[in-house]
């Protein structure tokens, strides 16, 4: 066996990527290291200790990089603009993206002022990240070499990166590449494009004692993110934390999840709070101007640079670019300029996300929300106290309602300037409602507690664009009105109930078309399809043939009639049931199960053989292969009002349908004395291969089977794989 201080020294003298470090800095390490103590259960889950807050984000830290430092690395190249210098030159126009929103200078000013406990944060991430790379020569990042500590500030928010991404990159790269005024405005929707996204977002439920058997408030957590956007871990320190739940990969801070007394679970849903503006700009002696209220502001400039990898090395290009009042100028309309305005405040972002974490009861959940940065995310809240609330978004700017702000506004007047932010009294939440329960699925805030939900005539039209209940939203309300009283088993049932009332809305309709198709040649080549839903109860299940014939033709359907049911202002299914062409709903049908026996031999193919769940390799990119061993999985995509989430699709070289996204970390939290917790991660903890912990929660995934949350420390005994110290 090599002696310690051997092999501190054969570490040091070995060639690793990162630069060499500082006497101090590996006495300060080693130091924090010793204070730190990482326990991996049986599931290789991490529960972090350390005497202080700092301590425990250094070893939250470390463990994450332990699990999966690529996906660290890569959601900090992504929010610190430096994408290109890993993937090359056609990644400059996202890291510009970012650049305009995110500036390294102005980070470290901010870092600066950040109040001591937050800074002593920043440093044990930093220093955690730095010492795990120090102990382990043998990882190369692609990019970046060293942490710094300013560097958590530029992803501080589980949606600042989600905002800044609704800028259209190829807008962008059209405005700056062209003279300015010279860009084009978005292209009309090809027929084509017509087929949905994959619905993003989340479910959440909170259940007031006075509808839980037990007397104790619930909380049900079920992100929708891409698999393995999450780790899962807990924090507890000498301090105060004990916070368990799902942690972005490089955050250090409990996304969502929940401590000793409270938990919390972000949903997004049709907030308006991100604002273009059409700016009056003209050249006014060599410097562009932009008008505001009758006067002639400057237009403030900003070179940056984008570094971006080549094949013979690193090469560069530098943009100028454009700012007014309102922020970034982004593209350009009818030869005007565009410019962006959304939330961006990672100090107070970043204040407020770790903040929430040790927030004890409803009032103190509240207090940390007077930060107003929690920009796109409602809230489902629930404590030991019994309080339930559902918190709609946390940063609405407040505005003139006269204005249609779902549409670039007029820069050049203060009449749409913001005018602060509402208050939280001024958002449409539910708290406490009497009906016992709260609830969001992405769906609109009116219904967020049946009827004791919010007056949608009580808000401006901004606070909420959706236009009307998804899918989601009435499966949601149907299993909240149809339990009496909750267990957690009863909250984790309804979450995987496995109606589809997309299906119960366009089946019927189908049915009728095949009814008065008398005489139709396509009557007699559909009679066993139709005859199989006709009876089809309209739920998923892995052994079932109507899920998968109900899913090819409502895709078949999506791809035909998608773009008129959109011009036509109408929700999917509405339109499919009452304008729809029949004979169209049966072409669709055929369509369908052709597919179906092309692909897999034959149309009665049970959903459960198509729709997949394989992990073959840590990729953030993932591959499939229908010759490698895979999972059934019996939910479908959330279009269909499936609220537990698959979103699968075919590959070039696959028939069958494999997953990236949907349910990912899913819980359900009772809180009593004490509280308990049954949790699943989406594949596993760990993006090594090689590990135990890479895929071994894959069939409790498919089966919706929760597992034993450790929470407390006599509940893992017996369950524990190792306990060490960061580095030893």
């Amino acid at each position: 066996m090599i002696p310690r201080r051997a092999l501190l020294l054969l570490l040091l003298l070995s060639p690793s990527p990162a630069a060499a470090q500082a006497p101090a800095d590996l006495a300060r390490w080693e130091a924090t290291a010793s204070r730190v103590t990482i326990t991996r259960d049986d599931w290789g889950i991490a529960h972090v200790h350390g005497p202080t807050d700092a301590d425990a984000v250094f070893g939250m830290i470390y463990a994450q990089a332990e699990d999966d430092f690529n996906r660290i690395e890569v959601n900090y190249l992504n929010a610190l603009g430096r994408l290109a210098e890993a993937e090359g030159e056609g990644a400059i126009w996202r890291d510009l993206r970012m650049k305009l929103f995110i500036d390294p200078d102005t980070l470290q000013v901010l870092y600066a002022r950040s109040p001591d406990w937050l800074r002593a944060l920043m440093d044990g991430w930093a220093d955690g990240l730095n010492y795990y790379l120090h102990t382990h020569p043998e990882v190369r990042p692609r990019v970046l070499t060293r942490f710094e500590p300013w560097m958590a500030l530029s992803f501080s928010e589980g949606s600042i990166g989600g905002d800044i991404e609704r800028v259209n990159i190829r807008q962008l790269q059209s405005f700056y590449e062209a003279a300015p005024i010279a860009g084009a405005a978005e292209p009309e929707l090809e027929e084509a494009s017509a087929l949905p996204r994959e619905p993003g977002g989340s479910n959440g439920f909170a259940i007031a004692p006075s509808r839980s058997a037990s007397g104790h408030a619930l909380l049900w957590i079920n992100p929708h993110t891409s698999f393995y956007f999450r780790s899962e871990l807990q924090m507890t320190s000498d301090e105060g934390l004990d916070a368990y739940g799902a942690v972005t990969w490089g955050q250090f801070f409990i996304y969502q999840g929940f401590n000793r007394t409270a938990g919390w679970m972000h949903t997004s849903s049709g907030v308006d709070n991100i604002d273009e503006y059409l700016e009056t700009i003209e050249r006014h002696d060599g410097r562009w101007m932009a008008r505001h209220d009758g006067r002639w502001d400057p237009v403030a400039t900003r070179e940056i640079t984008l570094p971006y990898r080549t094949e013979t090395g690193m090469a560069s290009r530098t943009v100028t670019a454009f700012f007014t009042r309102h922020g970034p100028v982004v593209r350009a309309e009818d030869g005007r300029w565009v410019s962006t305005a959304l939330m961006n405040d990672p100090m107070h972002a970043l204040m407020q996300s770790y903040g929430r974490t040790k927030a004890r009861n409803l009032d103190e959940y509240l207090e940390v929300m007077a930060l107003h940065t929690n920009s796109s995310n409602n809230t489902l809240f629930a404590d030991a106290e019994g309080n339930i609330a559902y918190l709609h978004s946390n940063f609405i700017p407040r505005r003139d309602p006269a204005f249609d702000w779902t549409r670039p506004v007029d820069g050049s007047t203060s009449a749409t300037d913001w005018r602060g932010v509402l208050t939280i009294e001024e958002t449409p939440n539910a708290i406490n409602p009497s009906v016992g329960w709260a609830y969001n699925v992405n769906n609109w805030p009116w219904s967020a507690a049946g009827t004791d939900s919010p007056s949608r005539a009580a808000f401006p039209a901004y606070v909420e664009t959706g236009s009307s209940e998804s899918m989601r939203g009435l499966h949601a309300l149907r299993v909240l009105d149809d339990t009496t009283m909750f267990t957690m088993q009863s909250l984790r049932d309804a979450a995987f109930d496995s109606y589809l009332p997309a299906f119960g809305i366009m089946v019927p309709a189908l049915v009728r078309a095949w009814d008065a198709a008398a005489g139709d040649p396509m009557q007699a080549a559909l009679r066993d399809q139709v005859a199989m839903l006709r009876d089809w109860d309209h739920r998923w299940a892995a052994s079932s043939i109507p899920s998968s014939l109900a899913v090819f033709w409502g895709t078949e359907l999506q791809r035909r009639q998608g773009v008129a049911a959109r011009r036509a202002g109408m929700p999917f299914e509405q339109f499919v049931a009452e304008q729809a062409v029949p004979s169209d709903l049966l072409v669709a049908l055929a369509a369908a199960s052709e597919r179906l026996t092309r692909e897999f031999g034959t149309w009665r193919t049970p959903w459960g053989e198509i729709n997949r769940f394989q992990r073959l390799d840590g990729a953030i990119e993932a591959h499939f292969d229908d010759d490698q061993p895979s999972v059934p999985v019996p939910f479908t995509s959330a279009i269909w009002g499936s609220l537990a989430s698959y979103g699968a699709r075919p590959y070039p070289n696959t028939a069958r349908w494999y997953g990236t996204s949907g349910n990912s970390f899913v819980a359900v939290v009772e809180f009593g004395d004490r509280v308990r917790a049954r949790a699943v991660t989406a594949g596993g903890e760990s993006g090594d291969p090689a590990s135990p912990h890479f895929a071994d929660q894959v069939e409790r995934y498919a089966a919706g089977d929760l597992r034993e949350v450790y929470f407390h420390p006599d509940e893992r005994a017996g369950h524990i794989e190792r306990v060490y110290h960061p580095g030893r």
